[in-house]
């Protein structure tokens, strides 16, 4: 990363990144590369003293890098890298590759918002889709589907704030030009371009009257270092305040010529009746200027607009088709030319008020030199153009040319990012678009927009879902919003929406899904519920059994084991089950006296009645009960409980999963049952059973696998002698 040190300690870094150079001259660590124009510039404040002997700068979380400084001891002389070298700060630096406007915790606010229209709409997708193939025509279709992405186009733009005004008071301010709104951001402004030009498809003869309403709510982002029509109104506000004669001001008539000329409507009339002579006391001596300013606000009031009566609350009257607008515009036109010929203007004593309102005339009469002079941006010449100079205009017939036309009139000292996506989208290219949005607005806007750009167009649709050998045969749709799902996933407050994305890219969304789960710490339990609740949702059955496994595996071998057995159960482990319980052998083999064996007790209790799954803990889940019954007998002489117990024995030694070196450990545990005073509890087979059993472990002694117990020494004498006293009364009593 190319980049320099500054003599005030600040790190510069230029981008985009290059290659990491050091030199020796001076205090450039890292100079500047000639093949970087106009590098972005970053003061990092360190805090070191000099001298700063090493620089390391990498990548961290997301669009941040992270810079490590590093000094030697004062002492030092040498600034190379000295073994023990102290001192040193790290510093984190965002790059400003995002919307600056829109803070972290509102992004991930929309990130979140954005989910439910989004796989809504997916879903739809596939639905519509496949009644499109079973009987439906693709006409239909098309119809359909224009509103289903409509619709989703108007939650996410509610998501990106709300431009309407909150509720006026009763009494309103007369001298209120502009109503507070919420401060718009350019995020919200390039979706509604994308949702006006590709999304909505309303009659296309209404494109410029919808960008009028566009360019109301954000003329205020065009330029941020010259002036709009929304600044001089703004400006107009705070002045007129203070105003006792507006029609006096220069700044009042350039507002209402200005205002008219982007089609503000409501705004021209409400500042035309701030007039003064619609004051009671001057209506006697100017009757005539009154009548003149009350004809051009009529005029204004009457202005034929081509747009849905329905949805409008602008000043104007609304027409829906063409050929009626078309009739209105020439009658009205008409009405405009007759009050600028009237002989009405020569009685008019003010020349202000006569002049300017001469100027609003040739504004509605499509004078260009007076809307050239009345906008103060491009796109507003742009616009006044369509309504006063090409009202007729439908869709984007000849808007680029135009477009082109009014820059040149209308030159900007600054390039604001909102110019490139309109002029992409005027040009009709749905690549530049792409490239606008992407450097712009980020990955979310990218992966959103998407479904608004193949509405209907199919040309876009074949651009953007054509497999690519060069993207490794995905489409530019799926990597988009690969990468969107990967900016998710590097947060930790927003990777568990990365499936949403993930899931519906068709060639490499499950395996990235696959990787994101598996990465996610197993250690945290509502962690591990989440991924498992990813997986149910999307029937991944095999990523969720693993998951399990992982998880089991840790909690085991970080001590917490009925954790780990729990999950392994849950997963059907049975290998890993079985090589804890040969675990377990290992620690409860050594000694199954009743205290060494109460820590495992509720790790065996964990196992329930079912043991088909807990592979060779299945003898430890009968012993839990063996001994159990062994607490019973002890707390009283109940033969019927003896007896019990003695079945229980028999059947652990029965049975052939019971591991040898657990033996002679389970008859010392029973010597009781063994010498049972008031009769033999065993028969003779059963006895029999026992004595062969022990006659197997001297044999086994020879051994050199044999596993030695920590029991007494005298404790297989003691056994063997209980057994043959046993074996005594069982044949006298048979």
């Amino acid at each position: 990363m190319p980049g320099r040190l500054s003599d005030s300690g600040m790190f510069i870094i230029p981008t985009p990144p290059d290659s990491v150079r050091t030199s020796d001259s001076g205090n450039s660590l890292i100079p500047y590369s000639p093949e970087v124009r106009d590098p972005v510039i970053y003061n990092l404040h360190h805090g070191l003293k000099p001298p700063i002997s090493r620089l390391s700068i990498s990548w961290s979380r997301g669009n941040c890098l992270r810079v490590s400084f590093f000094r030697v001891d004062s002492t030092e002389t040498d600034t190379s890298y000295v073994e023990g070298e102290v001192g040193g700060k790290v510093v984190e630096v965002k790059l400003n590759v995002e919307d600056g406007e829109i803070g972290d915790a509102e992004r991930r606010r929309i990130a979140y918002g954005s989910v439910a229209p989004y796989a809504h709409l997916q879903g739809q997708k596939n639905t519509v889709s496949a009644l499109s193939k079973m009987s439906m025509s693709s006409s239909s279709y098309y119809v359909e589907w224009w509103q289903h992405v409509i619709e989703y186009s108007k939650e996410i733009n509610s998501l990106l704030g709300n431009p309407e005004p909150p509720p006026s008071s009763l009494i309103e301010d007369p001298k209120t030009v502009l109503k507070v709104v919420e401060e718009p951001t350019c995020l919200k402004a390039a979706w509604e371009l994308m949702e006006i030009f590709y999304a909505d498809k309303r009659p296309q003869a209404w494109l410029p009257e919808r960008l009028v309403d566009w360019l109301r709510d954000f003329d205020s982002l065009l330029t941020d270092t010259e002036a709009t029509v929304h600044s001089k109104l703004v400006n107009l506000q705070k002045e007129i305040v203070n105003l006792q004669v507006v029609e006096d001001d220069f700044n009042y008539w350039e507002g209402i010529s200005s205002a008219l000329a982007v089609g503000w409507l409501d705004i021209v009339v409400k500042l035309l009746r701030l007039h003064g002579s619609y004051q009671l006391d001057q209506l006697g001596d100017r009757e005539t200027e009154n009548g003149l300013v009350e004809a051009v606000a009529v005029l204004v009031t009457k202005m034929p607009r081509l747009r849905s009566e329905s949805s409008d609350r602008r000043l104007g009257e609304c027409f829906e088709t063409r050929p009626e607008f078309m009739k209105a515009w020439e009658k009205w036109r008409g009405q405009v030319a007759k009050l600028e010929s009237s002989a009405y203007w020569v009685q008019c004593d003010h020349r202000q008020t006569r002049e300017s309102l001469r100027k609003v005339l040739q504004i509605m009469l499509g004078n260009v030199n007076s809307l050239i002079t009345s906008a103060c941006h491009w796109m507003e010449l742009f616009i006044a153009k369509f309504l006063y100079v090409r009202p007729f205009t439908t869709g984007l017939e000849g808007m680029y040319s135009l477009a082109k036309k009014c820059m040149e009139l209308k030159p900007a000292s600054s390039t604001q990012r909102l110019m490139g996506l309109i002029l992409g989208i005027l040009e009709e290219n749905t690549e530049v678009v792409l490239a606008e949005c992407s450097k712009s607005f980020g990955p979310w806007m990218v992966a959103h927009v998407m479904e608004l750009l193949t509405a209907g167009n199919n040309q876009a649709e074949m651009l953007l879902h054509e497999e690519r050998h060069n993207l490794g045969g995905i489409s530019i749709e799926e990597l988009h919003r690969l990468v969107y799902a990967q900016v998710l996933s590097s947060h930790a407050l927003t990777w568990q929406i990365a499936p949403v994305y993930l899931i519906s890219c068709p060639k490499q969304g499950l395996g990235m899904l696959e990787i994101l789960l598996y990465k996610q710490p197993m250690q945290h339990n509502h962690t591990l519920l989440k991924n498992l609740e990813i997986c149910r949702l999307y029937e991944l059955s095999g990523i969720s059994s693993n998951l399990m496994k992982i998880a089991g595996v840790y909690h085991w071998k970080h001590g917490r084991k009925g954790s780990g057995v729990f999950w392994l159960q849950q997963a059907q482990d049975e290998a890993r089950l079985n090589r804890i319980a040969q675990e377990l052998f290992d620690f409860v083999g050594k000694s199954i006296s009743d205290d060494s064996f109460k820590q495992w007790e509720g790790l065996i209790e964990l196992l329930g009645n079912e043991t088909r799954t807990a592979g060779g803990l299945e003898f430890l889940h009968k012993y839990r009960d063996f001994k159990k019954s062994l607490q019973q007998v002890k707390g009283g002489n109940v033969t019927d409980v003896a007896q019990q117990a003695v079945e229980s024995l028999i059947m652990i030694m029965k049975n052939p999963s019971t591991p040898q070196r657990f033996w002679l450990p389970l008859m010392h545990d029973s010597l009781k049952l063994l010498t049972w005073p008031e009769r033999p509890l065993l028969n003779v087979s059963q006895t029999n059973l026992l004595l062969n059993k022990l006659q197997e472990l001297s044999i086994a002694k020879l051994c050199p696998d044999y596993c030695e117990t920590d029991l007494p020494s005298q404790a297989l004498s003691s056994v063997r002698l209980a057994l043959a006293t046993n074996l005594g009364r069982a044949i006298l009593e048979e």
